[in-house]
């Protein structure tokens, strides 16, 4: 099987001669510029052969979309911390539109794309990384979003509308400059951030209105659901192929996962720490503990989320070799 058969046939369910695997990471500082994250993602997956790209651009590029400040964080995520929000009062939502195509953000990750295609040919699939409305609105506002949503929900609606068109833009961008799929991450999913019934609210009914609106001109969605005490009784309901969380954290299991939702299920590997301080013998256990959880079928050997960029090569290596056993 060729990487593009085997991730089909795990979306579908079916048998694959191995299961597919895949890891993505930060690349703080060189993820600023087109041409060196391009560099880096071509020179990431060369070096391990995944069955698909997962490209994750500068963390927080919304807020950096909608003019934030922001500054590399020195942390093992890779990710930045923010110097000034875009979001400071309630009113400023009122002000928040959809981003036009000539952003120098959208134009930089656009040009991002169309190197790594072209550095890695037609046989890979590459997959951009978007967020939902509701965890825009977060990077935008921080710790202030959940007293807004409380407080001013008609000024929140409004700018979530807005930010859904943004990603949906943003994704359309991506496609057409040579991505075949989509990453969605949510990351305000979770009892430890809001109610169900804000989760409903606030969350889903945006999820759903952006979701239906991609699958207007991509196939495949990959959705992430960052964090713990996730809502996935009405997240593994949604019209995407596979889907993604911290399985080895929180519920459900990749096996409940697997038969809970009607597409592939992406996880098993403990990227903090197993992958990035375990032995290799750990590794290829969690590996060879995912694969029996689904039988092999319906599964993408993933970690919970980006990986420490500081995660030994070997370790790397050894979780690729883990799938070929």
């Amino acid at each position: 099987m060729n990487k593009r058969e085997r991730l089909d046939a795990a979306i579908h369910k079916q048998k694959v001669d191995r299961p597919p695997i895949a890891l993505w990471r930060h690349f703080p500082i060189d993820d600023l510029d087109a041409e060196k994250l391009a560099r880096r993602v071509i020179e990431f997956q060369n070096e391990y052969d995944f069955d698909f790209v997962k490209v994750t651009p500068a963390a927080s590029y919304v807020a950096e979309m909608y003019g934030g400040e922001l500054r590399d964080a020195g942390n093992r995520e890779g990710t930045r911390i923010h110097v000034r929000r875009v979001i400071n009062d309630w009113r400023d939502w009122k002000n928040i539109e959809p981003i036009t195509l000539d952003n120098p953000v959208l134009q930089r990750e656009r040009a991002a794309i169309q190197q790594i295609r072209a550095g890695l040919g037609k046989e890979v699939p590459i997959m951009q990384t978007i967020f939902s409305p509701l965890s825009c609105a977060r990077t935008l506002a921080g710790d202030r979003l959940i007293q807004d949503l409380r407080e001013h929900p008609g000024e929140l609606m409004h700018a979530l509308q807005q930010l859904g068109t943004t990603m949906e833009r943003f994704a359309h961008e991506a496609i057409d400059a040579g991505a075949d799929s989509l990453f969605l991450a949510t990351q305000v999913a979770s009892r430890d951030v809001l109610t169900p019934q804000e989760s409903r609210a606030f969350g889903q009914s945006y999820n759903l209105t952006l979701i239906n609106e991609l699958h207007k001109f991509v196939d495949f969605i990959l959705l992430h659901i960052h964090g713990e005490n996730i809502y996935y009784d009405h997240l593994f309901k949604y019209p995407v192929q596979i889907v993604n969380w911290h399985d080895r954290k929180t519920a459900p299991t990749l096996a409940q996962g697997k038969n809970l939702f009607d597409g592939a299920v992406a996880g098993g590997i403990d990227e903090w720490k197993v992958l990035a301080q375990g032995s290799h013998n750990q590794i290829r256990a969690q590996i060879q503990d995912a694969i029996q959880q689904t039988d092999g079928t319906g599964l993408v050997v993933a970690a919970g989320c980006v990986i420490p960029i500081d995660t030994p090569v070997e370790n790397i290596r050894a979780a690729r070799k883990a799938v070929e056993a």
